[in-house]
């Protein structure tokens, strides 16, 4: 019996010391399908992205795989595209993902950001009352659509009014219909100042148009009753994500590995291939498209 207990506490001992590195600390590696990962030495990186890839559900997704495979964890921070930036611009995040261009651009020629790389897109959609009272689905895209809701004036437009991108978006359409709605003066336009959910049931509310990214919608549309897609098409509706590193000369504090890490695993063929098929078995369509999606994943 006594030998028996030896020889249990002997094994104890030991399973204890394989638990730990050298230096007393408990290993922490992350298992995976093809082994384990070391954890990187600074584990948390801080993505400042807009609302419509967290609130279609794509980025939880997504991270859930990269934080297995990298031993990272990624701290998502989701505001609209103007309010994303500036975080980048107080070094407050050490990557961006967010989708208007002109933005993007001025950002990193104040040298805040290193690089923009462009690597997914979806569309906006205008949805509406489902009687289309301004007539605006058989319009050859969104100026056109536009100027028709402005005529009606009857009919509330809802805007995010919030410096998103879609709102960046949106008023670029109106700049190019030549008209300018002011929600103080223009009663039919109507300004939230908040997120894409919050303006959906805005116009849901209201029985109004609105200007979304077509995944936001369909994840909120169980919600949305009185609103349907009436236009989904128009070279003014395309909407590209990119990805761009704080530059960590500005601040200090940039997990720039972090980042770089997230970049690789977020651009790599087989993650592209998951943002192609995200979508298509719940909604039986594909919500976001890539530029270099595998063979299979268009099949």
């Amino acid at each position: 019996m006594k030998k028996t207990l030896a020889i249990f506490v002997v094994l104890a001992v030991m399973l204890s010391f394989s638990a730990c590195k050298g230096d007393g600390q408990v290993n922490t590696t992350v298992p995976t399908e093809s082994g384990t990962v070391a954890p990187p030495a600074n584990p948390t990186i801080r993505l400042s992205t807009t609302t419509s890839v967290n609130d279609s559900g794509l980025l939880p997704y997504l991270m859930e795989y990269f934080e297995k495979e990298t031993g990272y964890k990624v701290e998502i921070t989701s505001n609209g595209t103007g309010a994303a930036i500036a975080l980048g611009k107080s070094g407050d995040c050490d990557l961006l993902l967010v989708h208007a261009k002109a933005s993007e651009e001025e950002f990193i020629s104040k040298g805040y950001g290193i690089e923009r790389i462009p690597f997914m897109y979806n569309f906006f959609i205008l949805a509406g009352p489902k009687d289309d009272p301004a007539k605006i689905s058989d319009c050859e895209n969104a100026t056109q659509a536009f100027k028709l809701i402005a005529q009606k004036a009857k009919t509330s437009f809802v805007s995010r009014g919030d410096d998103s991108g879609t709102h960046k978006a949106e008023l670029k359409i109106w700049t190019a219909a030549e008209l300018t709605p002011d929600a103080k003066t223009d009663k039919w336009y109507i300004s939230v100042g908040s997120g894409m959910g919050d303006t959906l049931n805005k116009a849901n509310e209201l029985s109004g148009y609105v200007l979304t990214d077509k995944a936001t919608f369909l994840s909120n549309s169980a919600n949305l009753k009185n609103l349907k897609i009436l236009l989904e098409k128009g070279d003014d509706m395309k909407n590209t994500y990119s990805l761009i590193a704080v530059n960590s000369d500005k601040h200090t504090g940039i997990n720039k590995e972090g980042a770089n890490a997230l970049i690789d695993w977020m651009t790599k063929q087989s993650t592209l291939d998951l943002i192609a098929k995200y979508g298509v078995d719940t909604y039986g369509q594909q919500l976001f498209f890539v530029e270099k999606a595998s063979a299979s994943t268009t099949e």
